[in-house]
């Protein structure tokens, strides 16, 4: 197992933003292994998970999820959304915020239920150019 063993208590004391920052990682990994087949030089696999994973396209994946979603997990996306703070560069503040919330849910169901984020990880239209 590549997690270490993080406790309940451990884990309701985590942020909304450490959770993203895990989602973040998480989601990249996951969109960069999805993308390995068919071989294709380094540069084309970095574009298209590039694509997948900017603001932009995690906001709109939270759309695709919004039907599946129980009071719990809309619970973790309106934490992360919530948290998202500052200024981004080259998105809308809403748009930055719906991504950060995106990721919050991935990071909490990767420490939570992996079953559960695998099955919302199969309803994103990755194939679709």
């Amino acid at each position: 197992m590549l997690v270490p063993s993080i406790s309940s208590e451990h884990l309701s004391q985590l942020s909304p933003t450490a959770l993203a920052y895990v989602g973040d990682a998480v989601y990249e990994l996951y969109a960069r292994c999805y993308y390995l087949a068919p071989p294709n030089r380094i540069s084309t696999h970095h574009r298209r998970v590039v694509d997948v994973v900017k603001a932009e396209t995690q906001s709109a994946y939270l759309a695709v999820w919004e039907p599946y979603l129980d009071d719990e997990e809309q619970n973790i996306i309106r934490r992360g959304r919530n948290a998202a703070t500052g200024k981004p560069k080259r998105v809308s503040l809403d748009i930055y915020r719906r991504a950060t919330g995106f990721e919050a849910l991935i990071g909490y169901l990767y420490l939570t239920n992996r079953p559960r984020l695998e099955e919302l990880l199969s309803y994103l239209p990755l194939d679709e150019p």
